[in-house]
């Protein structure tokens, strides 16, 4: 969750403005917490408070955590993205955070895919990955391609996490979900600002497979141009996984989460650590 929270800061200040270069600094003036860092962390909260009532440790993740786990992802996503009404939500979704009665709203955005992380911490089985991913994403995110880009993330983080080669998690997203026929270079030049997952979440995935460190995935995903600091979360959420994620840049990123936002991550890191 926290590779997330850093491409998301680190793009923040490049979203409508691209530098399609890798030397810039990580945090400077104009960086800030945006949508992507805000409902990740409403998801880890909805699994935390899932978490309290429905225990996985010990059982398997059924239907029933998986219909409290996304009725706790709307009521969290809500409670605190209406805190934060001018973090950068889309307009649809802006709507649905303060609506009295959301609904899914066949969305295939890329929002489904900057969120997903929490899952893949608390999934133990690659069937869990698909069922938790479904469960937070469909609660917005219906659509098929929104369905299939958080999915995507959520089982590269996964495999990522276990252990698999690079070559491995290319192999498992080109045979299930996107074709990676392309390269960075190839596109940088040509990438435009797209919110949908078809044309992010691949690129974010390919950031991630080229990269030599959790740095270097962060700067080659902002490099890519388009929307970087959703498509740096996205990269970032699956580099942390990998590489784990450097002390400095992890205090940095800390930082800025104000008094809202730190008390979840932390209550997050705790849980984790004792599941590992």
């Amino acid at each position: 969750m926290l590779g997330a929270i850093i491409g998301d800061i680190a793009g923040s200040r490049f979203e409508f403005d691209n530098y399609r270069a890798k030397d810039f600094e990580l945090f400077a003036k104009g960086c800030t917490v945006t949508d992507d860092s805000i409902m990740t962390l409403a998801i880890a909260k909805a699994i935390l408070e899932t978490e309290k009532k429905l225990p996985s440790k010990g059982r398997d993740i059924d239907d029933a955590y998986c219909a409290l786990l996304a009725d706790m992802a709307v009521a969290h996503m809500q409670r605190i993205g209406r805190q934060y009404p001018d973090c950068g939500f889309g307009g649809r979704f802006a709507r649905w955070v303060f609506s009295g009665d959301p609904k899914p709203y066949r969305s295939f955005g890329n929002g489904a895919a900057m969120r997903i992380s929490p899952v893949a911490y608390v999934a133990r089985t690659e069937e869990e990955v698909i069922r938790l991913s479904a469960a937070v994403t469909g609660v917005t995110h219906d659509h098929p391609e929104g369905l299939k880009g958080a999915e995507a993330t959520a089982m590269a983080i996964f495999l990522a996490r276990r252990g698999s080669s690079k070559e491995e998690i290319r192999r498992r997203v080109e045979r299930d979900y996107y074709a990676l026929d392309f390269s960075i270079d190839e596109i940088r030049p040509h990438c435009r600002f797209n919110e949908t997952c078809q044309e992010t979440v691949p690129q974010a995935i390919e950031a991630f497979l080229e990269s030599e460190s959790f740095e270097d995935a962060i700067r080659t995903a902002v490099s890519v141009g388009g929307d970087s600091d959703t498509l740096a979360a996205i990269t970032g959420s699956i580099a942390e996984g990998f590489y784990g994620v450097p002390e400095e840049l992890a205090n940095a990123a800390l930082s800025c989460l104000d008094e809202t936002l730190r008390p979840i991550f932390d209550e997050w890191k705790a849980f984790v650590n004792a599941r590992a």
